[in-house]
């Protein structure tokens, strides 16, 4: 069985230089502790493949490690958004599997 976190955290945004938003959830300290031990020989820029549940919508992603943020983050797309009605600033209650074969 895969591990698996719960959590609430805040939907933020990151603009690029091309004015191009993209959102994301910040996964905890010790969630993102937990998940660091767990996986250390990871490619793919350090990404952890994981299956994640917001609301009622499941997919399946990555989470990317933050040295800005120091933890790892987790992108929230826009259909999901609207599907779950979630807009900048809200907290956010996630479901996340770890996806390890």
């Amino acid at each position: 069985m895969n591990p698996i976190f719960e959590f609430e955290t805040e939907l933020w945004p990151w603009t690029a230089e091309n004015g191009i938003s993209w959102f994301f959830l910040s996964v905890p300290e010790d969630e993102s502790d937990q998940i660091e031990e767990m996986t250390p020989d990871l490619g793919g820029f350090g990404s952890v493949k994981v299956q994640v549940t917001v609301g009622e919508t499941t997919w399946n992603t990555s989470l990317f490690p933050s040295t800005e943020k120091e933890c790892y983050i987790l992108p929230i797309k826009k259909p999901v958004r609207k599907a779950e009605g979630i807009e900048e600033g809200d907290i956010v209650r996630v479901e996340l599997e770890i996806l390890i074969s």
